[in-house]
């Protein structure tokens, strides 16, 4: 039951966001702000039901579509491990339960958890992701926002620069990171009857779409001084991991050999992590050390 629980509500993803969420909350936090500790574990009990109860409840609304595909037939709603209205039952009251506390943190921060819902289970879910094979694009919206949310927690000015800033990096890091794991399963998305990109117009021409999007990551993550408090971490993290990055996709973009997706999404998903918690050491470390 655990391990139903588990991939129904998609832990590993959720665990993420809430990471996403802290990271975002570390930014916009200030000296001169006061933490309230409760305040801080409504916002990441917020984001958990939030992203649990919208991940599991695309579960749900795709289970037809997952019962076609190699890779989520053996999820608990598809085999029948779980029923429709268990499924559905957890999903609202995890997504409502998560809305609550996240008003209770602040009414700013309610609307864009609101937000990220309507988006993802409403536009991408029912319209954008099966007619359309550029989805991704607009689809990163929500996946962008959590980050955002976490920063309004504290900060009402969601459009500063670093807001803005850290709202780009994820938004423009999930176009890399959603292609490359869709030209490894473009047959099984087929089968599903998804028009992912790499199913419609095959891996060449995507890897070249992927690479647009490669760049202007790769570039904004290099201009953060503009954006973002930076010391150590950017010379030590962010210009390295960038050069790294960028030499993982040439070689990815390069290659014919149908696993090279792998070392790149590898790359690609620790590229975030650097680039965000980068920053955030660089604003943080003077206090935490005394440097």
């Amino acid at each position: 039951m655990l391990e139903n629980l588990k991939v129904y509500l998609k832990i590993k993803l959720v665990r993420f966001i809430v990471l996403t969420v802290a990271c975002g909350f570390g930014m916009g936090f200030s000296v001169e702000n006061e933490f309230v500790w409760y305040k801080f574990l409504l916002l990441l009990l917020g984001t958990f039901g939030i992203a649990a109860g919208s991940l599991s409840f695309n579960t749900f609304q795709e289970v037809e579509n997952d019962a076609q595909m190699e890779r989520t037939k053996h999820r608990p709603l598809v085999t029948g491990e779980f029923t429709p209205k268990f499924a559905v039952t957890l999903s609202i009251s995890l997504a409502v339960l998560g809305l609550v506390c996240l008003y209770l943190v602040k009414p700013l921060t309610f609307v864009i958890g609101l937000s990220i819902i309507i988006l993802y289970n409403g536009l991408y879910t029912l319209h954008w992701k099966k007619k359309w094979a550029f989805a991704a694009v607009p689809g990163a919206i929500p996946g962008a926002l959590p980050i955002t949310l976490g920063y309004s927690a504290i900060n009402d000015n969601i459009f500063s620069s670093t807001s803005i800033y850290l709202f780009l990096l994820m938004f423009l890091w999930q176009m890399p990171h959603f292609w490359s794991l869709a030209i490894k399963y473009a047959d099984d998305y087929a089968k599903g009857r998804f028009p992912v990109l790499p199913a419609v117009l095959g891996s060449v021409r995507t890897k070249y779409h992927i690479s647009f999007y490669v760049w202007a990551y790769v570039f904004l993550a290099i201009l953060s001084p503009f954006f973002v408090e930076f010391s150590y971490g950017y010379f030590l993290l962010v210009l390295p991991f960038a050069a790294i990055f960028l030499w993982r996709f040439i070689v990815f973009f390069r290659s014919e050999d149908p696993k090279s997706w792998l070392p790149f999404f590898i790359v690609t998903n620790f590229s975030m992590l650097v680039f965000v918690l980068a920053p955030l050491m660089d604003k943080w470390g003077p206090f935490i050390f005394n440097i």
